[in-house]
């Protein structure tokens, strides 16, 4: 069964990322067309999932996710960063 979770994180409002959304099946299919609608980079890991799946829509994560966490938003970080290169060189 897919699985997935949204994430945000608002430095200026946020002490911790939040969970935007989470589910299964059909939810989870949702979560990842309206990510692909918006060109938002997917992040595979099942295990991450399982426990974002534990965490209530609009709460921060607990703290003994943030080490997962802080490495799913290096990846994306990296991601933008090639793309700005690859479109500005």
């Amino acid at each position: 069964m897919q699985k997935a979770a949204a994430l945000a994180y608002d430095s200026q409002k946020d002490s911790a990322p939040k969970v935007l959304a989470s589910g299964k099946g059909e939810i989870a299919k949702r979560i990842i067309q309206k990510a692909e609608e918006f060109d938002i980079p997917l992040f595979a890991n099942e295990e991450l999932v399982n426990m974002l799946l534990q965490v209530e829509i609009d709460e921060e994560i607990p703290r003994e996710l943030y080490e997962a966490v802080v490495g799913v938003f290096v990846w994306l970080n990296n991601i933008e960063r090639k793309s700005q290169l690859s479109f500005n060189g």
